[in-house]
């Protein structure tokens, strides 16, 4: 059927409740919005779905949520793995609650036993709780740090981290093959429950979860010296992380925190901010307010499903608030960790440290330093946890610390996803060692570009909605591919890494190698003087996204070289 055909059908099936035939009779008018919600099915990518919420088959609703959870249950059930069950959590996002619910009925229609989280929860509590629980998977309805109009459906598998290959592949092949709404099974909660098959869990869950946090902490003992004096300002931006995040620092004996008001509770429609991202400096006007009025060291956000974390620390020596970017937060708490482990003889052996190739080169100089294996991945957190369900299976490297440019980070194993929570916990702890010292975390984060050199790193994304903005993203990758710049920001291009093609290759030689990493439309160039740029599709939104980072000899060098480089990178992909 085309699109219009398949609007007509949704218009007229009885499949379909009323509510959502009125949200489409109200668009007969309009065919370009009637093209757009029909003209494909919402992807169910390699993470799981994430669009827009309405009616339509390229809409978040109750029946496309349904149709990729029959595909999932499809897949377990292939696996024979029913009886080990899902467990399902929900962030505070419109919908979010009635999702959760909607793909618990239809594994229980599919006899596979889910345990559901009582309210909303963290991201990285679902990744906790599929291995507390031994479950086959995992669901969390998120759109993460999108805007308000948006939801999602992310799939975990029984490591607790997101899918990846082969259980990707064939999870997807499993979506794509229910293709009839007719297919789709469902049942009532009250007779789920009555069979035993629809659990719902909550504290038991948390306090382990809390537990598990805690016990991350390196030096306890300084946080009870610092905690009376250090003033921390916190929001949750309307999302999940308030009672967390408030519970393990005070667990922990931070007895300064002020939490924004007016974004303390969980609201869908986000109504102070029109971006509840961490990473935009707009979403913290209303904490930055707060701290200044409390004379605050710290201020903090974390995203709607708490997994991405943004800071702001104070200079002491200007008064002002100075924003820190993921790589800077998250080489912050790496570098924490790795010292003081060091120091106190609790440092694993072969210990490693994890980022994706898209994160600050700091990291390498810093592992170095500590004597540390420096492991790169794809862009994604999931290949992060993938690395330590490998590391543990192999007996190779002891998981210490795992980051990724996008505001996220994981200190443990509990987990196997970012977390915001043991980002705000490790972070705070540092603010606590440093203070002790007479140091901010902005003195810190200067020494540290003393120490390891002034690394600097910059993202520019372009938008391109619709068939047409598909195509577009897709022949400037083949432009891209195809005439590799040789010069960029003044730097020689050394080598393209065409993670696509799986090969690098020497540009002064011609020399090719194995690009050393899974298959993915990714592009990296490899220039002078250790800069470098990376360009790929998102894997979630219609966007392409480029990347860069450079070295300098001052803050105000690199930010000037990084200025030049991501001009030039711009003017190229024109």
């Amino acid at each position: 059927m085309d699109y219009m055909e398949l609007y007509e059908s949704w218009c007229s099936d009885p499949y379909f409740d009323d509510e959502t035939k009125k949200e489409l009779k109200a668009i007969a008018s309009d065919p370009a919005e009637i093209q757009d919600r029909f003209y494909r099915r919402l992807e169910f990518g390699t993470g799981g779905l994430r669009g827009v919420i309405g009616a339509g088959t390229n809409r978040m609703n109750i029946y496309t949520v349904r149709q990729a959870t029959q595909g999932l249950a499809n897949y377990i059930l292939s696996q024979s793995a029913q009886k080990r069950g899902v467990a399902i959590a929900y962030d505070s996002r419109q919908m979010s609650p009635e999702f959760a619910e909607e793909a618990a009925l239809c594994l229980n229609a599919n006899g596979i036993k889910t345990y559901r989280f009582e309210s909303l929860r963290p991201t990285p509590e679902l990744s906790f709780a599929v291995r507390e629980l031994g479950c086959i998977a995992g669901i969390v309805i998120t759109a993460s740090h999108n805007p308000r109009e948006y939801n999602g459906y992310k799939v975990y598998w029984e490591d607790g981290a997101q899918i990846t290959p082969p259980h990707d592949k064939n999870i997807l092949a499993h979506v794509a093959k229910v293709t009839e709404f007719s297919s789709v099974k469902t049942m009532c909660r009250q007779d789920a429950q009555a069979q035993g098959l629809y659990c719902t869990i909550g504290s038991e869950i948390d306090d382990m979860y809390m537990e598990q946090l805690k016990k991350q902490s390196i030096h306890p003992e300084l946080i009870k010296k610092a905690a009376d004096t250090i003033k921390i300002v916190y929001t949750p931006l309307h999302g999940t992380g308030n009672l967390p995040v408030r519970r393990v620092l005070k667990e922990l004996g931070f007895t300064n925190v002020y939490v924004v008001k007016e974004q303390e509770l969980p609201d869908g429609s986000f109504p102070t901010v029109a971006y509840p991202n961490p990473e935009d400096e707009k979403a913290f006007a209303l904490a930055l307010a707060l701290a200044k009025e409390k004379d605050a060291d710290l201020v903090l956000a974390t995203d709607p499903d708490a997994d991405r974390l943004g800071v702001y620390a104070k200079d002491t020596k200007t008064g002002e608030y100075v924003s820190f970017t993921g790589n800077m937060s998250g080489m912050l708490i790496a570098e924490y960790i790795l010292r003081e482990r060091t120091r106190t003889g609790t440092m694993p052996q072969h210990p490693a440290l994890v980022e994706t190739i898209v994160t600050t080169d700091m990291a390498k100089a810093v592992a170095a330093a500590y004597h540390t294996a420096l492991i790169e991945v794809l862009t994604g957190f999931k290949y992060i946890g993938e690395k330590i369900r490998q590391f543990e299976q192999e007996h190779t490297y002891h998981y210490v610390f795992g980051l990724e440019e996008s505001y996220g980070c994981l200190a443990g194993t509990y987990a196997r996803d970012k977390d915001a929570c043991v980002a705000v916990m490790m972070l705070c702890e540092a603010a606590a060692y440093y203070q002790l010292q007479g140091m901010t975390l902005w003195d810190a984060m200067l020494a540290m570009y003393e120490t390891y050199g002034y690394y600097k790193e910059g993202l520019a994304t372009l938008t391109l909605k619709g068939i047409d903005g598909a195509k577009q993203i897709q022949e400037k990758m083949r432009e891209a591919r195809s005439n590799p710049p040789k010069i960029l920001g003044g730097y020689k291009v050394l080598a393209v890494r065409d993670y696509k093609e799986g090969i690098r290759k020497d540009l002064a030689t011609g020399e090719t190698a194995p690009a050393g990493l899974p298959a993915s439309n990714v592009l990296y160039y490899e220039l002078e003087e250790n800069a470098w740029c990376c360009v790929r599709p998102s894997g979630t939104e219609p966007k392409i996204k480029y990347y860069f980072g450079v070295k300098g000899t001052s803050l105000e060098d690199a930010q000037e070289r990084l200025d030049k480089l991501k001009r030039d990178m711009l003017n190229e992909a024109e």
